[in-house]
């Protein structure tokens, strides 16, 4: 499940993620994302991982074809708030990978520099 939340910054698209991400969920996201990329904006992403319940196949397909028609250069922050090491380790590997877009993992505990971090 993705589940839009507000985090008080205006500029940012923040989510949370539960259990199974459905393909219905992933074009809601996907939409915001693009609406703000029709207006020139950077995105600027907050998630929130609480669970990951696997993805469903049609959702990936419509992150894939998201991806191959405006690739990455779209993004300017994304911070990862959860609990999960292995997906803070995963986020940092990222960040190193795509350069051109500021990327970190947080802790629950640190959801406000998360927030910070976005602004």
């Amino acid at each position: 499940m993705i589940e839009m939340i507000d985090i008080g910054l205006p500029d940012a698209i923040a989510y949370r993620i539960e259990g199974k991400i459905t393909e219905k969920e992933m074009k809601t996201v996907l939409a915001i994302f693009r609406k703000k990329i029709k207006k020139n904006e950077k995105l600027i992403i907050y998630q929130e991982v609480v669970s990951i319940g696997g993805v469903e196949f049609n959702a990936m397909i419509e992150k894939w074809k998201f991806f191959l028609a405006f690739g990455l250069s779209h993004f300017s922050r994304i911070a990862v708030v959860t609990h999960k090491k292995w997906i803070h380790k995963l986020v940092d590997l990222e960040g190193k990978l795509f350069k051109s877009i500021e990327m970190r993992g947080f802790s629950k505990e640190e959801k406000d520099q998360a927030i910070e971090f976005l602004s």
